[in-house]
């Protein structure tokens, strides 16, 4: 079922996390596997902000030589960097398979990741100026509280609530999906993709890689391809209702926008309330009530329609 949210402040931040954190757990009902966040800060010049997981939270309770096991894949992945010639300007551990890096780097910064994901057990959750993405297992607010979320300013998040139907309950296959390598692209989505391994062969032809099998995961692949051929994220969007088939609601945030798109049969639910400067929206009303509970008016997106907002 799974439950889909997003916001976006106009000309102004916001405590997003801590917003993103009382949406999704109000969807905790439907997706109780696990949760994740994407959320946007104020980019600082020539800093890159990388989160990365070195395991599984089931690996942990292997027993005895764990934790040797996780220091010697920091060090492997730290050595990557300096090889890329990578400053590590700081490094905040926040769980013992899930770290926090903010790195200078002027080389090549895509190979520098395709560099990191070769190493075993190694996984880059997100990499960008703005952009911090961040998945776990468990609800929101325990998601929110471990990563320290309640405190994160910014202009715009999506996030996601996940029942796992087609793929693994593990972080891996948990949403947000960053849109590898497109710099502080993310995505969150609800539905099912009928011709995912279809539309996977073709980017994996082009050199796309895939971390998961998680269907949704393709839509982050797609956008990136889109993006880094130059096409808009409008029209990216728009272009997906033909391309991707099956039934879908899909939330994209770039560095400065976020954009949605429904499917010709618009089974995948999706409330919309709009101001001036703010845009909410949600799987369900409760979640954008969860932070806006005075009486508003919200409405429901048509089939195939498409919507960008710039931040």
């Amino acid at each position: 079922m799974c439950g889909i949210a997003g916001l976006i402040h106009r000309g102004k931040r916001s405590s997003v996390g801590s917003e993103m954190t009382s949406m999704l757990q109000a969807l905790k009902h439907r997706g109780p596997d696990s949760t994740g966040f994407a959320v946007y800060g104020e980019p600082k010049p020539g800093d890159y902000i990388m989160r990365v997981k070195v395991a599984e939270r089931e690996f942990m309770d292997k027993g005895h030589g764990v934790q040797a096991i996780l220091d010697s894949r920091i060090e492997n992945l730290e050595s990557v960097l300096a090889l890329h010639k990578a400053e590590v300007r700081a490094k905040e551990t926040v769980t013992p398979y899930a770290l926090r890096y903010v790195l200078g780097h002027d080389g090549d910064t895509e190979d520098m990741a395709r560099h990191i994901e070769e190493l075993e057990g190694i996984e880059i959750l997100s990499m960008g100026n703005g952009l911090e993405l961040i998945k776990d297992l468990g609800d929101a607010a325990e998601v929110s509280e471990t990563y320290n979320l309640g405190t994160f300013d910014g202009t715009h998040a999506i996030g996601h609530t996940r029942m796992a139907t087609e793929s693994d309950v593990d972080i891996r296959s948990a949403h947000p999906y960053w849109a590898f390598p497109y710099n502080d692209v993310s995505v969150v989505h609800n539905g099912q993709i009928t011709n995912y391994w279809i539309k996977r062969r073709q980017m994996e032809h082009k050199g796309h890689r895939f971390m998961s099998n998680c269907d949704s995961e393709l839509l982050a692949v797609y956008t990136a391809d889109n993006l880094a051929n130059g096409i808009s994220l409008e029209d990216s969007l728009r272009q997906s209702i033909e391309d991707i088939d099956g039934v879908f609601t899909y939330l994209v945030a770039t560095k400065d926008q976020l954009g949605m798109a429904k499917d010709t049969m618009a089974a995948k639910p999706l409330v919309l309330y709009e101001s001036d400067d703010l845009i909410v929206m949600a799987s369900e009303e409760v979640a954008i009530r969860a932070i806006l509970p005075h009486e508003i008016d919200t409405t429901d997106p048509y089939d195939e329609e498409v919507r960008v907002w710039q931040a």
